[in-house]
């Protein structure tokens, strides 16, 4: 009898498993290719880490050279470009993170009231398509507006002033803002979709219940719209900041059309690191700077999450 007593809980464990294993066995098959993809490319190429930390020579092996230690991060710090190319990189990136998401959630709205889904369509095409477009071809857009000999801006909008020409490939004040307005004109789209997503989310209930009690529209989006897709501004803001060392090399690289003398304003550590692997072939150097990118892109983003829970824990990512 006892022994038919504890036969009974292992049957019945079994039978749960058995039932578990037919209800999400099919979604863990469906799950694997996915793993696959993240396991080959995103897990096993962090065994090249150890590359920051040698002198690579091929005639070794590709993983046989010295090994130097923190001799290639220092190579990246200790020259005279370091304080530049970490400050614009900073600073470019704090500013595409806080006018991208303000012109984002505020095209979103505006999309939002288009009743007629045809034309909220098509519009929803047109801020998405720049975000499509390759940086190279965008690079040239941005050259037919700046050329000093062709271009729009030179050539029909400062005539229109009684303004002469500017060299614009040559004048590196004014790039801080071409590449601000470049790039919310390219990434604000992607962001725009995603928050218009959170937007038509929200149940219609909550604008009537505040039309009936006399809101007006910016009310309603002060009170209804941005509270409730704030779980979802943190979110895309956290990614965001876990990338600031990061930079979009096309943004930064192709558009200025590489000109030496804009180097103090578009020398970002994505650029640096490329100069430098094309002129020195320093692998290791390379190396170092992703390991410091992403290092330091995790510690932000434990930072700001860190931040989030203890204003809103409910709110936080982890």
């Amino acid at each position: 009898m006892a022994q038919y007593a504890a036969a009974v809980p292992a049957a019945r464990s079994r039978n749960r498993r058995s039932k578990n294993f037919k209800r999400y066995g099919l979604l863990g098959v469906m799950m694997l290719p996915g793993l696959l993809y993240f396991l080959v490319n995103n897990y096993l190429p962090m065994f090249g880490l150890i590359i920051a930390f040698k002198d690579i020579n091929f005639s070794q092996g590709f993983l046989a050279g010295d090994w130097v230690g923190l001799k290639n991060f220092a190579y990246l710090f200790k020259t005279t470009d370091a304080f530049i190319i970490t400050r614009n990189t900073i600073l470019y990136n704090g500013a595409f993170i806080v006018i991208n998401t303000a012109a984002a959630i505020l095209v979103a709205i505006l999309l939002n009231e288009i009743k007629n889904k045809l034309f909220m369509r098509f519009y929803q095409s047109v801020v998405l398509i720049p975000y499509l477009i390759s940086t190279i071809i965008i690079s040239y857009l941005v050259f037919a507006m700046l050329s000093t000999e062709t271009g729009f801006i030179n050539n029909t909008v400062l005539p229109l002033f009684h303004r002469e020409g500017i060299s614009w490939y040559n004048e590196a004040g004014y790039w801080p803002l071409i590449l601000t307005v470049v790039n919310t004109w390219k990434s604000a789209g992607f962001l725009c979709v995603v928050y218009l997503a959170s937007i038509i989310g929200i149940d219609p209930e909550y604008y009537e219940a505040a039309t009936i009690d006399g809101a007006s529209k910016f009310q309603q989006i002060r009170a209804i719209t941005l509270p409730l897709i704030l779980p979802t501004i943190i979110v895309m803001t956290l990614l965001a900041v876990g990338r600031i060392f990061y930079s979009d090399f096309g943004l930064f690289y192709q558009v200025p059309m590489n000109s030496g003398a804009l180097y103090d304003t578009t020398n970002v550590i994505d650029t640096y690191v490329y100069r430098g692997l094309i002129q020195l072939g320093d692998i290791g150097m390379s190396s170092a700077a992703g390991l410091y990118q992403s290092l330091v892109g995790l510690i932000l983003v434990l930072l700001s999450n860190y931040t989030v829970r203890r204003i809103s824990r409910e709110n936080s990512l982890f």
